[in-house]
């Protein structure tokens, strides 16, 4: 089951670039609340709660200050390196109302088909489901106990807790135990001598976020 976690908010009364800057570098993070049609709020919140959340998986949180409501936390958005919180997105949340989120696929215990030859390849890493957010777990554990060679789990193969479906198609793999691709010589020299890779995350423009 998902705990709430609590985050103590303020009202937001100016916003702005240069305002949301300033927040930034006293602590805070700017953030706004909206849903169930009623008003939208610009909040701030701690920027070490904030990280504390997130790096724990906290998608679902307790506001507590200028409002005290439920709330989940919608959209992120990151500086350039991906290391700092710019702008945070909550949105309303109820006890009796199903919300839909990603949860992280977890790969649990040995496939007999490895000692066939065969090799385990994740293919799905995280599940978009339905879930109450009193019931939603923080991931989902995949069983690979029974996988044998050339065979493959999918999405209707999981078990998921009472009352969480999953929206992705039921046929798609989400792991596979498969024979070991061989990679070609002149493969394996291509790829020696190319340059590296730089891989960045998708950041938010600070400018933008408000």
């Amino acid at each position: 089951m998902v705990e709430f976690l609590t985050l103590s908010v303020e009202r937001r009364e100016e916003v702005g670039k240069r305002r949301n800057r300033r927040l930034r570098e006293s602590g805070k993070t700017p953030a706004v609340l909206y849903g169930h049609k009623k008003e939208v709020v610009n909040l701030t919140v701690p920027a070490d709660q904030i990280d504390a959340a997130i790096r724990l998986g906290n998608r679902f949180v307790n506001l507590a200050g200028a409002v005290n409501e439920r709330a989940f936390i919608k959209e992120v958005q990151w500086n350039t390196w991906g290391d700092v919180v710019l702008h945070v997105d909550f949105t309303r949340v109820s006890e009796n109302e199903r919300v839909q989120l990603e949860l992280p696929l977890e790969i649990r215990g040995e496939a007999p088909g490895v000692k066939e030859g065969g090799v385990v390849k994740q293919v799905l890493y995280r599940l978009e489901v339905e879930a109450d957010p009193t019931n939603a777990p923080e991931r989902v554990s995949v069983s690979v106990n029974e996988l044998g060679f050339n065979q493959q789990v999918r999405v209707a193969d999981l078990v998921l807790p009472e009352g969480v479906k999953a929206l992705a198609p039921a046929d798609a793999v989400v792991v596979e135990c498969s024979e070991q691709e061989e990679v070609s010589e002149t493969a394996e020299e291509a790829v020696e001598g190319a340059e590296p890779e730089l891989i960045g995350r998708k950041k938010a423009d600070e400018e933008e976020a408000e």
